[in-house]
């Protein structure tokens, strides 16, 4: 990356500033569209399954192909993109995603759409490992960094819950497929825009750490730990996947404490700030996760809310997100150090979804569902890009890359692991109840009650953590 620390000249400056932010508009652009497809999906899932005609257990794959290449990848794309340039392998993943999201679209087979999925996969882990390492690399200074980092992380955080409300917007209105043949142009404009914009970079080369047994070790490691979250299905798959999914962790850390260049240099986890801002994100996404998915449920299954409905009702949240991030965010973390923010958020996210937790059968909207979402919303608002300054604050400059992947893939596993624990929590209270009318409705609720009551655990859990492991050390400001 072009170095930001040179002496600027009288005729430049300008064109430094801009091209700086323009660089960031670039780089939302496209973590946007791996944020978006994240969830776009789940909505049109019912169409997409009377269509292809997917059995319930097979069409869980429409999600978990995505997921587990892109979980598993992240780490090595994010290492690649150090030693072959970020600029790169953004590039290139703009371009493997944006052809896979055409594939997905003009899809016939449930055979090439889950192939489809996983290629779009790949090329989000491509696109989205890099991306903060760019961005700290181009606002090194604290107060432009904090700001960069709110609107990157503003536009995550709507993403997502745009997601929701644009799938059921376009199924409804044209069909599913149009949900990835959205991808098309805006695929386009990010990627020639980033031909232009970015500014090139070299990277160290692959001579210079290209370790191609620890990358397999690692990148199986993660994609048997996802599928095992996302997608074994019986206990005893689940418990072999993860019993081998951590034998091959322990096979890779023993490679990388021995190899000459490793793939990912241990000395990042002696880090304080990026590996305890890595686990507390595990328990935040896992918490953020079970509002986005069950609270889905609640209006469909219980309040008896449609597509287009369920995702307009939650366009509240990523408004309040945006708005906050951008006005508030970078400015309060300024004035009262990001840890202070961080606990704030999250102790915001524990009370909202404490408050979630108490939504009944007959609930409404108004009372029992958008206080908590505003409360959540702002939390989330105040915690995401506190955190997110803290974790790559604990990074190298040429470790950026791989701290972003490590980041990242923190995010997928937490959300994985946060979906996969509260739906079986609220399916199995709900299972075994009477199957018809009211008390069908009241037995669903309480299933939702219930994952809403272990997410509070989790948020509580993650507002803990951070303020035993992220406290300032005496005298030193975070």
């Amino acid at each position: 990356m072009t170095s930001l620390t040179e002496s600027p000249t009288r005729t430049r400056p300008a064109h430094r500033t801009y091209s700086r932010w323009a660089s960031l508009v670039v780089l939302c652009a496209g973590a946007l569209m791996t944020i978006l497809d994240g969830n776009i999906v789940t909505v049109a899932m019912p169409a997409v399954q009377n269509d292809l005609g997917f059995s319930g257990p097979g069409l869980a794959w429409v999600v978990n192909a995505y997921l587990i290449p892109f979980g598993g990848l992240l780490l090595l794309a994010g290492r690649l993109g150090d030693l072959v340039g970020r600029k790169r392998m953004f590039t290139a993943g703009l371009a493997v995603f944006t052809a896979a999201s055409v594939l997905c679209g003009v899809a016939t087979s449930q055979g090439m759409l889950i192939a489809a999925r996983a290629l779009q996969g790949v090329g989000g882990a491509m696109t989205s490992a890099v991306v903060l390492g760019m961005l700290v690399a181009l606002f090194p200074e604290p107060r432009e960094q904090a700001r960069a980092i709110a609107v990157f992380s503003a536009v995550g955080a709507a993403g997502g819950a745009l997601g929701t409300f644009l799938g059921g917007a376009l199924t409804q209105a044209l069909s599913w497929h149009w949900i990835f043949l959205i991808n098309l142009p805006i695929g386009i404009v990010a990627w020639l825009a980033a031909l232009r914009i970015l500014a090139p970079d070299s990277g160290e080369g692959l001579d210079r750490g290209a370790d191609y047994p620890g990358a397999a070790l690692v990148t199986g490691a993660l994609m048997l730990t996802v599928y095992a979250i996302v997608g074994a299905g019986d206990l005893t798959a689940t418990l072999l996947l993860a019993a081998l999914a951590l034998a091959l962790f322990v096979a890779f850390t023993l490679r990388q404490a021995r190899a000459a260049r490793p793939l990912l240099r241990l000395r990042l986890f002696g880090s304080r700030l990026l590996t305890g801002a890595n686990a507390v994100q595990v328990l935040m996404i896992a918490t953020m996760y079970g509002f986005q998915f069950i609270g889905a449920l609640y209006l469909q299954r219980v309040l008896g809310y449609g597509e287009l409905a369920t995702g307009t009702a939650f366009l509240p949240a990523p408004v309040a997100i945006g708005v906050l991030m951008l006005g508030l965010s970078a400015r309060t973390v300024g004035r009262f150090g990001a840890y202070r923010v961080l606990l704030a958020g999250l102790a915001l996210t524990a009370v909202g979804m404490a408050l979630l937790s108490r939504a009944p059968a007959d609930g409404s909207y108004v009372t029992d569902v958008l206080p908590p979402m505003l409360l959540l919303a702002a939390g989330f608002a105040a915690a995401m890009p506190a955190l997110t300054g803290l974790a790559m604050s604990g990074a190298r400059e040429e470790d950026a890359g791989l701290a972003s992947g490590l980041f990242n893939t923190t995010q997928v596993v937490g959300g994985s692991l946060g979906l996969a624990v509260l739906s079986v929590l609220a399916a199995s209270r709900t299972e075994g109840l009477p199957a018809g009318g009211a008390e069908s409705v009241a037995a669903t609720a309480e299933g939702y009650q219930l994952a809403f009551r272990v997410a509070t655990v989790i948020a509580v859990g993650a507002l803990v953590l951070a303020a035993g492991v992220l406290r300032p050390r005496s005298g030193v400001r975070d």
